[in-house]
């Protein structure tokens, strides 16, 4: 190990010419706390005077369901389709009503996705916006 040990020598030591930076840093995070805690709590809503719209009646949206049976029949609101064309004269009928009705389509557990497929793309195909596959939980296998 080794030891400053004087040597006598005229020369003085080294002044330090660094600054302390440590009290600088201290005021500082004191004067960022204060600001903080001096700022108003900021609020998250706007608060707008809005325009009251007329009281229209809700107008529940008339509902089409198509159900597609095991072997691919079709039943329109429970009435069976005799093929394609019948579908998509039906299809081409709902498309052009104002407002458009909604088509819960609903399938067989068995029945083979080839055609549900042919009816999602019929429906898409002739202009049908609002579709829904409602659920199969009561045709499941037990």
């Amino acid at each position: 190990m080794a030891m400053n040990l004087d040597t006598g020598s005229s020369e003085e030591p080294e002044v330090m010419m660094d600054i302390n930076t440590t009290p600088l840093i201290d005021v500082m995070l004191v004067l960022i706390i204060m600001l903080i805690i001096t700022i108003p709590p900021q609020l998250h809503a706007v608060n707008l005077d809005m325009p009251v719209a007329a009281a229209t009646p809700k107008q529940e949206p008339a509902v089409v369901r198509l159900d597609i049976d095991a072997d691919a029949s079709l039943r329109w609101n429970g009435q069976l389709l005799a093929d394609r064309q019948a579908l998509e004269a039906r299809l081409g009928e709902a498309a052009a009503l104002q407002p458009q009705p909604e088509l819960h389509i609903r399938s067989h557990a068995q029945a083979k996705y080839e055609a549900t497929a042919t009816v999602l793309a019929s429906a898409q195909r002739l202009g049908m916006t609002k579709l829904g596959i409602v659920g199969t939980e009561r045709f499941a296998r037990p």
